[in-house]
């Protein structure tokens, strides 16, 4: 076949009625060569989508790129205005000079003039007369060998032999940490396109650094779809690029003025949206509307919440099909398993108007804040529990609390709005797992402040259980002073009220007594602590408090203590989450490194980064890298440190975690000044310093001194060290970042690591070692050993039998024989056995400097 694309000089000469293009066709370069390939093979294409993604404009564009190909021409006949499926047939007669005979149907008129011609039909906006376009396009189909039909709908057609194309919004942006790349940012489909509209209405209009981050917000609000930028890029007539983007809060007035000679429904995004809700049955609409409640949501969550009398539990799932099929609502990939639904934005704002407007919204509201504070207190209730559920569901539940973050964000923002205090400090209390693991504490300090705020009762408690997370969150802010008055609030309220949580309150203050030198205070604090979880009778509290306590006799120099009580953290948890798991294995990696047992150490930085890569846990992730940077430091491969400090600091720049950041750098720069790049060394040198001053924390004493050390010991002149130092300390933190790991990326220890994240990420549990682990202490044979390491990844006696591809009895005399040379009696004893005794599991050199403290949960 050959391909043929107009260019600008016009329409390459075709029998047809192909309108020519306005302007230029921006985008979908990949949309376009997938698509003429595919109408090689196919005779029927249906593109689907919602109003305004362009279906039309890219139907035009692959039927001009073809219809060389086709000897009788190309077509395409406009839908939109026939009022009745009658006027269908006579629409598409018309368009090709075809009269109606007498005594004859006009279709079995149309289908004898087709059938010798060789052509190409496009049937544009087809959604308002679905039944009776696909019963015409069947027939013409069956009667007509050489026909090719290519249909525009908001849903498909659903006829034999038909390939559907949901054709997708335009390419956007990436999201930057940092300073928006300008390549990066004009390259996007999205932003080309709203460029090239502006710059039409608004000579010499162009991306610049002044404008770049607006018009970037402006096509990822209005989700890349082109009608809704081509909209707001009218709009550069009078207003700039970021009064367009402060005004789409309210996008269906600013967007209001379109092209007056486009259909009416095209001419405003109201009209567009509009005209697919007109098209729904009257249970498609109330199930939209009811929809808009979420950000994004499941079948059981749309099902909990969108169900009653009028729209029952049962008739959900179909509802919500036909919604998708007509291009309403987006299928957003899966979540463990389950798919995801969402609204385009421009969608939901026109749902909620019409649940506002109904006078549904505030019980739907309340609904899904219901539904959330029950998933919320659900993961908790099963995540930190020894025994089931096993370790990769917990690791699901992780990821589910952070993808429904933004709509657990909505419920907070409801109890706050209704004065319902109490539920939403009880979602805060759920949800502390998921923002301290992902470093995101700072929201969560916010939104339990902006709750102890209101007024209204709430049971001490709930009151005592949020004040003690308040009390971890401001602790791992480094706000030592504010985590010690919320661990004293809430010890005072569980004591009025004998419930809360004063473990972790006393735990907390045992660890800041630490910091504070006062040993023997800290060390008191920290058995109260542990008396107070068990007689919570709650084994993550206990094991957490065991490791805190062990973290204590360490900073009192009582390693062997310590080590002891690490030994019997790791008892208690290792049949619990293995997050506090993790967190143990890093105490011990910390006292290793401190008795120079390098191998030791990087065994348990190793072991427990694999488990907080499984659940993006990156501020515990960078602290582990940063163990296994100074340990490599030490050794004779100075590029391994390089490259895991990198990654360290890195991921302390993404969770904004400045101690680390600043740590990591005064690394950096001694592992820079041995390679001989002094002037770079003293840089981020004085860059760490500038941060730590920032800081003012109290470990940040010692640290800035060896900063000095390292810059006084470089061999440069006085005024060239000055220089550089007022040149390091002028640097924003990003800079810092960059000049500190430059010409890092891209080596083999990165690229293992990248892989072993993108492993973890998936969900999956991290691989086992190969046969053979020899070198263990112990009587295990090499098999006995494989067999101990799947146990301790968590996997059943058929899991295990299916991996090795042995039998379930094979696999249940291997664990028999196990149990009886090691003297165990369970398999969390024989996970903790494995995890003190095998050797590197992962061979992750990562990044950054450790932390003093030990992460608390």
């Amino acid at each position: 076949m050959t391909v043929n694309f107009p260019d600008a000089a016009g329409q390459i000469e075709v029998p047809g009625n192909l309108p020519a293009e306005p302007n230029a066709f921006i985008g979908r370069e990949r949309d376009l060569a997938d698509l003429v390939a595919m109408l090689g093979h196919v005779r029927a294409l249906t593109l689907c989508g919602p109003g305004g993604i362009g279906k039309t404009r890219l139907a035009l564009k692959l039927a001009a790129s073809l219809a060389s190909d086709y000897p009788d021409g190309a077509w395409i006949t406009d839908l939109a205005d026939a009022d009745a499926a009658e006027r269908l047939v006579p629409l598409v007669a018309a368009t090709l000079g075809i009269h109606a005979e007498p005594d004859q149907p006009l279709s079995d008129t149309l289908a004898e003039a087709l059938r010798p011609r060789t052509m190409l039909l496009v049937l544009d906006t087809c959604e308002h007369l679905i039944e009776a376009a696909a019963e015409l396009v069947q027939r013409l189909l069956g009667l007509c060998p050489h026909l090719r039909v290519i249909a525009t709908s908001r849903e498909a057609l659903r006829v034999r032999g038909e390939v559907i194309w949901r054709v997708p919004p335009l390419g956007l942006p990436a999201r930057g940490d940092g300073d928006l790349p300008t390549e990066a940012v004009a390259g996007s489909e999205a932003v080309r396109l709203f460029v090239a509209r502006a710059s039409a209405v608004r000579r010499g209009f162009s991306l610049s650094p002044g404008n770049i981050e607006a018009v970037a917000d402006i096509c990822r609000t209005l989700d890349g779809v082109p009608l809704a930028i081509e909209l707001a890029a009218a709009r550069t007539r009078t207003l700039s690029a970021e009064q367009i983007r402060l005004r789409l809060a309210r996008r269906f007035e600013l967007l209001a003025l379109g092209d007056r000679t486009a259909p009416a429904r095209q001419q405003t995004l109201r009209a567009t949206v509009e005209w697919s809700y007109d098209l729904l049955t009257p249970p498609e609409r109330k199930l939209l509307s009811r929809l808009a409640v979420f950000h994004a949501w499941s079948l059981d969550m749309a099902e909990q919440v969108c169900a009653d009398d009028e729209i029952p539990a049962r008739d959900v799932l179909d509802l919500l099909t036909t919604l998708i099929d007509k291009s309403l609502v987006i299928v957003d990939g899966e979540l463990n398993g389950d798919g995801r639904y969402r609204l385009l934005d421009t969608v939901a704002e026109l749902a909620a108007e019409i649940a506002t407007t109904s006078g549904e919204l505030p019980a739907l509201a309340a609904a899904h804040r219901d539904c959330m504070l029950a998933m919320a207190e659900s993961i908790a209730a099963r995540a930190y529990v020894r025994g089931d559920p096993p370790w990769h569901e917990r690791v699901a539940m992780y990821h589910r609390a952070l993808a429904e973050r933004p709509n657990f964000h909505l419920a907070l923002g409801y109890c706050e709005q209704q004065g319902e205090a109490e539920a939403g400090l009880r979602i805060c209390d759920a949800l502390s797992g998921s923002w301290l693991a992902s470093g995101d504490v700072a929201e969560g300090a916010d939104w339990i402040d902006r709750l102890l705020a209101i007024t209204a009762q709430v049971r001490p408690h709930v009151r005592a259980r949020a004040l003690a997370v308040r009390a971890e969150l401001a602790f791992e802010q480094l706000d030592f002073e504010g985590a010690a008055r919320h661990a004293a609030a809430c010890l005072e309220l569980s004591k009025s009220c004998g419930a809360g949580n004063p473990a972790t309150a006393l735990r907390l203050q045992a660890l800041i007594m630490l910091m504070a030198g006062r040993a023997d205070d800290a060390l008191a604090q920290a058995d109260a602590a542990l008396d107070a979880a068990r007689r919570m009778a709650d084994d993550w509290e206990t094991g957490v408090a065991l490791a805190s306590r062990a973290a204590v006799l360490a900073g009192c120099g009582r390693v062997a203590e310590a080590g002891r009580g690490y030994t019997e953290a790791l008892d208690v948890l290792s049949d619990n989450n293995r997050w506090g798991l993790a967190n143990v294995l890093y105490g011990l990696g910390q006292l290793a490194r401190g008795r120079g047992d390098t191998a030791a150490a990087l065994r348990y930085f190793s072991d427990a980064l694999a488990i907080y890569r499984q659940i993006d846990a990156k501020p515990e992730m960078a602290r582990c890298l940063g163990g296994i940077g100074l340990v490599a430091m030490t050794g004779p491969d100075p590029a391994a440190a390089r490259t895991a400090l990198a990654e360290s600091v890195r991921l302390n720049l993404a969770t904004g975690q400045r101690l680390g950041i600043a740590r990591g750098l005064g690394a950096l720069a001694a592992l820079w000044m041995r390679s001989g790049e002094q002037e770079r060394a003293i840089r981020v040198a004085a860059a760490a310093r500038a941060i730590f001053e920032a800081i003012g924390v109290q470990p940040a004493a010692s640290a800035v001194r060896r900063l000095d050390e390292l810059i006084s010991s470089a061999p440069i002149e006085p005024e060239k060290t000055s220089a550089l130092v007022s040149e390091g300390k002028a640097m924003s933190v990003n800079d810092a970042v960059r000049v500190a790991t430059i010409a890092l990326a891209g080596s083999g220890t990165a690229q293992a690591s990248t892989a072993q994240a993108s492993t973890a990420q998936a969900g999956a549990p991290p691989a086992s070692p190969d046969a053979g682990t020899s070198g263990w202490p112990g009587p295990l044979t090499d098999r006995e050993q494989e067999v101990a390491l799947l146990i301790s990844d968590g996997l059943s006696n058929k899991e295990i039998a299916d991996r090795l591809s042995i039998s379930a009895a094979t696999a249940a005399r291997h664990i028999a024989n196990i149990f009886v040379k090691l003297s165990v009696s369970s398999r969390a004893q024989l996970t903790a056995w494995v995890f003190r005794s095998a050797g590197p599991r992962h061979d992750d050199p990562g990044a950054n400097q450790y932390r003093s403290d030990w992460p608390m949960r």
